[in-house]
């Protein structure tokens, strides 16, 4: 979200009589990670859909509908949290241990081509801009290695050529890729045979919702796509998706997915451990290998975590050493002028040393964070006991979500700053598994605690990767800052009703939005409640635990070995299981799409004499972008003729259970 946010700010700067410098470039993806990070920190696509579908007779509680109002408060609950979590931790891993934070160093990278400026740090763009989100590119082996650190050289800086291609062609590239999408999305069936002339789109813009059938093409027969659910959805927005996540881990979610639906789901339907429908949450395939993925996410998730709690054990019995060690010498006492020049040095310090070169009034003050913190863990216990009520989690058990979710955002931020990968399904997990024993037997208050906690996590995060950001191109944290706080705020407001207006137009969880780590929060909340497991499933989930914990070993600790790159993302792997082939394939075009047009321009890079791993590809993030932002877009309308209670013209070419939209799929 913070390469696209940068970009097109940048873009639209350009429109402007002065355009945006750096600095206020930074501050404004900030602000907007901050408005985007929302639907997922505050659960409204995981924690309130798991709510809804609560059955009295296994959670012992009603659904749960917020309506706007609720929603409101339950936002305002964990929306400044981790916003004030923020500083302190910036202090400590940006700071002081100077860990790399992937995305935010290649937003950086980013900012710094668009704007003409000399790229921060020392770290090789291309491999900034490569690994994000977990992504290690495949590398041939006579190219250097990642852990090589390489100074960068005026070769290596971004040509001079990219910059203008930006400048020149973004708003082409950005607006072309924007309308191809759209018009994907609201392209017809009739419309494949009958020519037309460009001056008629805006004619045919909306028969993609009369026709759903073109977002759900039984690709594959039928048969498999009434019955295993194996159709394709064309979406240029899954592509760009899976252009931006990259060829590795969209390669490892389609793994999940074979492994899932190809081989696990139809073996659980014939050997009767899953007798109902296969899409079935409940009885079904898709539930029972749902639990496969859970255990793959958790173990994964651990196993990642092990060097960071290691990490955080050692140093601090290493302060403590040195604090005892430090009480046992005599104090030599110091001057007020060199205590003064000692400050001094310290402020003056590079941005590569250890200590921060912001003078005090760029910086977020300490009782701002002190109060702040304070101020939302108790207002933000309040609101969730306003929210809920008595039968759902207890203030005082709120409270200690919340201080778990301060202590968890410690390991979720330095597992992202190394590996920009922040397991938050696996922190949330944790705190589920700690709140079966403060508050057993209350689904309610296990899945609500979950999400409070994984919502610091979550939220300090992605926001860090802002500040790294910042603090390579020297924006002022503490307008960092204020731009978090805005954009939080006004998130609060556009979250809920864009949630109240979805849910009266769709329902979710649904064939439109299946909402799958939905059922992966409340299933874990029901096997800590009764304790029971489907079938069978308990031995593939030990299975594929083991295995996820093995894979994840040898990429945690045999990172710089050659074969370690084989290994498939865990929690990717997972997610191929939780979403159903549709969904996945899409973003597998994508990958390969980024593999192949980086192998591409590598080839030209080497044909022209020039290091091929400072190509960028600046100019497939703009297209891969502008798929994302017209599909996203153009849905809104969607939205309205939904909400407006227009329904689709013709159902025609779609497989009962698997057209979003048509009747023959309710």
């Amino acid at each position: 979200m913070s390469l696209q946010s940068a970009l097109v700010g940048y873009l639209i700067s350009l429109l402007l009589p002065k355009p945006i410098s750096p600095q206020e470039n930074v501050v404004l993806q900030t602000t907007s990670t901050a408005t985007g990070t929302m639907p997922l920190a505050a659960g409204f696509v995981g924690i309130l859909p798991a709510l809804s579908v609560l059955d009295p007779e296994k959670d012992g509680s009603s659904p749960i509908m917020l309506t706007w109002s609720k929603a409101i408060l339950w936002s305002c609950a964990v929306a400044f949290f981790g916003v004030f979590l923020s500083p302190p931790l910036r202090k400590q891993v940006i700071i002081e241990e100077q860990l790399t934070f992937p995305s935010g160093t290649a937003t950086a990278q980013l900012i710094s081509v668009l704007h003409d400026i000399p790229p921060p740090g020392t770290s090789r763009a291309d491999d900034s801009l490569r690994h994000r989100r977990g992504y290690t590119a495949i590398r041939s082996e006579d190219e250097p290695r990642v852990d090589e650190v390489v100074i960068e050289s005026a070769e290596d800086e971004p040509s001079q050529e990219e910059r203008e291609v930006v400048r020149k062609e973004g708003w082409i590239a950005l607006g072309g890729s924007f309308m191809a999408s759209a018009l994907m999305t609201v392209t017809s069936i009739p419309s494949l045979f009958c020519p037309v002339s460009i001056k008629t789109f805006h004619l045919q813009q909306l028969f993609a919702y009369f026709f759903p059938v073109i977002f759900s093409i039984p690709l594959f027969g039928r048969n498999l796509a009434k019955n295993w659910l194996w159709t394709f959805t064309p979406s240029l927005s899954y592509v760009g998706q899976g252009v931006i996540m990259g060829f590795p881990t969209a390669l490892s979610m389609n793994l999940g997915m074979i492994v899932g639906w190809a081989i696990l789901s139809p073996l659980s339907k014939y050997k009767g451990w899953a007798s109902g429908p296969v899409g079935d949450m409940t009885n079904g395939a898709r539930g029972w290998i749902l639990w496969t993925a859970l255990a793959v996410m958790v173990s994964d998730s651990i196993v990642s975590l092990l060097p960071i709690v290691q990490e955080v054990v050692t140093r601090s019995a290493t302060v403590l050493a040195k604090r005892e060690g430090s009480l046992r010498l005599p104090r030599t006492p110091v001057t007020p002028s060199f205590s003064a020049i000692a400050r001094s040095e310290e402020e003056c310090t590079d941005i590569e040393g250890s200590k921060d070169i912001e003078p005090l009034d760029r910086l977020v003050p300490t009782n701002w964070v002190v109060y702040g913190l304070l101020l939302s863990i108790v207002l933000g216990s309040m609101l969730v006991w306003v929210v809920f009520g008595g039968e759902g989690i207890k203030p005082w058990a709120s409270v200690i979500g919340f201080l778990m979710g301060g202590l968890l955002s410690l390991l979720g931020v330095r597992a992202l700053g190394e590996t920009d990968l922040n397991p938050v399904s696996g922190l949330g997990k944790i705190s589920q598994l700690v709140f079966a024993f403060i508050q057993p037997g209350n689904v309610v208050a296990n899945i609500i605690a979950g999400g409070v906690a994984e919502a610091g996590a979550q939220q300090a995060g992605d926001l860090m990767q802002d500040l790294k950001t910042g603090h390579l191109l020297r924006a002022s944290p503490r307008a960092q800052f204020y731009g978090q706080l805005i954009g939080s705020g006004v998130s609060i407001v556009v979250t809920a009703t864009a949630y109240c207006l979805y849910t009266r137009a769709y329902p979710i969880p649904g064939p439109t939005f299946p909402a799958p780590t939905a059922y992966v929060w409340l299933s874990l909340a029901r096997l800590l409640r009764n304790g029971h497991l489907p079938e069978r499933s308990g031995t593939f989930m030990l299975a594929f635990a083991l295995l996820s914990s093995g894979t994840s070993f040898m990429k945690t600790y045999k990172r710089t070995a050659s074969y370690a790159r084989w290994f498939p993302s865990g929690v990717a792997f997972a997610i191929g299981f939780l979403n159903t082939p549709a969904f996945s394939i899409a973003r597998l075009i994508g990958g390969v799409v980024e593999l192949l047009y980086r192998r591409r321009l590598a080839a030209r890079a080497r044909t022209e004499g020039k290091d091929p791993s400072s190509v960028s590809g600046i100019r497939l993030i703009v297209v891969a972008s502008g798929f994302v932002l017209g599909e996203g877009v153009i849905s809104v309308v969607s939205l309205v003729l939904r909400t407006c209670g227009v329904g689709v013209a013709s159902c025609w070419g779609c497989v009962p259970g698997t057209c979003a939209g048509c009747p023959t799929s309710a």
